[in-house]
């Protein structure tokens, strides 16, 4: 009888212990995912229809978010700065879109929001936004843009930017010439079509799709006028603050953005040439914005492959939306981008 009781005393006794060990691990868990559990979690993704959102494709079609226990849920927008005002406002967890002024407005006026990783940037050999002409134009180069009209998005845009620094390349400014807003990238390609202006901005796969139809032609790649963080990866407060959630949702990012890389940035001879799961990477964009697998050959933008921002352009951008007054005062690059979201992923 004693045997059995000091038996079973032994049995409790593990247990306990084996419980007590349970709960120090949970507890070290949590501590360390910043007081969040590893469970499923619903993200809302706000996003634009563009060659630049290929890792969020990918990583929705290659199950890289399920494997982190994020149902990502996409939601559609037309223009980039609704995406940011969602975005800092709660209505979507996560943005995709481009840097713009009024984001940097936003954060100036004390409205938060984090840009965290690379979704898109400008690079020399890459085709990723350029300046267009008519097809039968005589302007051969930014120089000769003096006194005519070129048609952007919206004052204040990525568009607005990358026409303006061009300009300031080649001697000129935006005063030497007449910016068009057309509100859309259809409204570009319509009035480059119509000749309403004499130039346009454009971003892929737009520029291939206006070359292939025959009435305009590039006179420059943006990428070979600048190193440029065109469109990043936003966050929201609130799921910035879950960090457990915060940083899988990188960890898939990151893997994303890798698979794009090793598909369709492999260079040889200095040349950029497919790569291993090419044709997968290109019918997955392809499906995502409604084109022709071919045409987003002719346009596959640079990423980083692990998804980092080039920083240093964040203020380079800040500082010369300040001296065009084009935002209200110039903020800090600290107070808008995170970077150790995406640091604390690349480790895991």
């Amino acid at each position: 009888m004693k045997k059995a009781v000091i038996r079973m005393l032994a049995v409790v006794l593990t247990m306990a212990l084996a419980l007590a060990g349970c709960g120090q691990q949970e507890k070290k868990e949590s501590e360390s995912s910043g007081g969040q559990s590893s469970e499923n979690i619903s993200v809302d993704i706000g996003m634009l229809k563009l060659t630049s959102s290929a890792p969020l494709f990918i990583a929705i079609e290659k199950g890289f978010f399920k494997e982190e226990g994020i149902d990502a849920n996409v939601k559609w927008f037309e223009a980039a700065q609704p995406i940011a005002v969602a975005t800092a406002g709660g209505s979507v967890d996560v943005g995709a879109t481009g840097i713009t002024a009024s984001l940097y407005n936003m954060v100036a006026g004390g409205q938060k929001l984090w840009i965290v990783a690379d979704k898109g940037r400008e690079a020399k050999g890459f085709s990723s936004s350029a300046l267009l002409v008519p097809n039968d134009s005589d302007v051969s180069s930014p120089e000769e843009l003096k006194g005519k009209k070129i048609g952007i998005t919206q004052t204040g845009s990525t568009f607005h930017y990358m026409a303006g620094r061009i300009l300031e390349n080649h001697d000129l400014s935006l005063q030497d010439v007449q910016l068009v807003p057309l509100n859309s990238i259809k409204g570009l390609m319509e009035a480059l079509n119509s000749k309403q202006v004499d130039a346009v901005i454009l971003n892929e796969p737009n520029i291939s799709t206006v070359v292939q139809e025959g009435y305009g032609k590039v006179i420059t790649q943006v990428g070979d006028e600048m190193d440029y963080q065109t469109s990043g990866i936003f966050y929201s407060p609130k799921f910035a603050d879950n960090k457990d959630a915060a940083v899988r949702f990188l960890k898939a990012y990151a893997k994303a953005t890798r698979y794009y890389s090793d598909a369709v940035l492999t260079t040889k001879d200095g040349k950029v040439v497919p790569g291993e799961n090419y044709d997968e990477v290109v019918d997955i964009i392809a499906k995502y914005v409604d084109q022709d697998p071919e045409l987003i050959k002719k346009g596959l933008p640079y990423m980083d492959p692990d998804g980092k921002l080039l920083e240093s352009d964040i203020q380079t951008q800040i500082d010369w939306y300040a001296k065009e007054k084009l935002i209200d005062k110039a903020i800090d690059v600290n107070e808008i981008v995170n970077t150790k979201l995406l640091e604390d992923a690349l480790k895991q």
